[in-house]
């Protein structure tokens, strides 16, 4: 039997609950289809920095390095500031790890109305290809003069060669295995910098795929494009802040950002990639046993693609189809009453009557 290391970080909030349930669901797939996942779970988050004074040990990466892959649930509490729960756990994942892409699919899935009027499965299916290690999300800047009328902040958005012309190059050939459609999220008429930059790079990167249809779309038009026309797009790729508020709105056109996976690509396979869903903690929620473990599940489906289970990834995304499409549970944010735990019990299932 084939098997495979995973990294386990529930983190908090409804990490906890979709942790677990995605879990169970790949391991029945696992059963089926001749795998086994090697879990190794470790309790960081913003509750180990509550009592610990930091989001994961001195010695987390190293932990992580000799990993097949490393599964996140959310990072995220209400009485710790955002910015110390992500700089403190996700982004140095990201960033030791060289995961420099974050793919972010979005569908319509069967069964699921979309906010937007006379939209189908067919108008909502692409793919978020947002740059991960640098861009807007820099550690260059400070702060000066602080609690003074002279106060001032400055952020340093960071764009490297290297760094653009690879994911851009994964984002290309990514769409020649598609429709061949592709977009560049820009906005290079306001930003005057680097936004040109991203523009020269990205005609470099489709230059070399000249059976590619591309297009690049300010951010602000295109915003109101993925609204007014989804069906346009197939594969958009965008900077690091583009891409996060991209994905999010994309996921709310199909539905509810609780179905949103991603994952981290070390496309190299130098290191662990991580995969988690895009929600986050939801502490409003947290702890009721009602949030939709659909993200988390789907994100799984990702890992279990990376680490060469193509065939239990399909499958898995099939039993999300089918129960989805059919009269299936559905948790409050689709419209539905069920339970975290009868959406987990309905795709176990799904591997179990086989």
């Amino acid at each position: 039997m084939r098997r495979h290391d995973i990294a386990v970080i529930p983190g908090d909030g409804i990490g906890l609950e979709v942790t677990p349930a995605a879990l169970e669901v790949l391991e029945a797939a696992g059963r089926v289809h001749g795998f086994a996942l090697e879990l190794t779970e470790h309790p960081w988050g913003c509750d180990y920095f509550v009592e610990h004074g930091r989001m994961m040990p001195p010695e987390a990466l190293d932990t992580l390095r000799g990993s097949d892959a490393i599964f996140l649930g959310a990072v995220g509490r209400p009485d710790v500031p955002d910015h110390i729960s992500l700089w403190g756990l996700l982004i140095p994942i990201r960033r030791a790890f060289r995961q420099y892409v974050n793919l972010r699919p979005v569908r319509l899935w069967p069964g699921i109305p979309s906010p937007l009027r006379d939209v189908t499965p067919a108008d909502v299916d692409m793919v978020i290809v947002r740059e991960n290690n640098e861009g807007e999300y820099s550690e260059i800047g400070g702060r000066l003069h602080q609690g003074t009328d002279e106060e001032l902040a400055i952020q340093e958005a960071v764009f490297t060669r290297r760094g653009t012309d690879r994911v851009m190059a994964y984002a290309c050939e990514l769409a020649a295995t598609r429709s061949g459609r592709i977009c560049s999220a820009t906005k290079s008429n306001g930003i005057i910098h680097t936004m040109p930059f991203w523009d020269e790079r990205f005609a470099y990167a489709t230059s070399r795929h000249p059976e590619l249809q591309s297009e690049q779309v300010l951010i602000d038009a295109l915003a109101a494009m993925v609204v007014l026309n989804p069906a346009r797009f197939d594969v958009i790729v965008a900077s690091n802040l583009f891409g996060d508020i991209l994905s999010d709105l994309a996921a709310a056109v199909a539905g509810s950002i609780g179905i949103a996976p991603s994952g981290n690509l070390n496309p190299e396979r130098e290191f662990p990639s991580m995969f988690e869903p895009v929600h986050g903690s939801a502490p409003d929620i947290a702890g009721q046993g009602i949030a939709n473990p659909i993200g988390a599940i789907w994100s799984g489906a990702q890992m279990l693609e990376h680490l060469g289970e193509q065939e239990a990834g399909a499958a898995l995304l099939a039993a999300i189809e089918d129960m989805l499409a059919g009269d299936g549970p559905r948790t409050r944010d689709l419209g539905g009453t069920a339970s975290t735990a009868d959406v987990t019990a309905a795709l176990v299932s799904s591997f179990t009557s086989r």
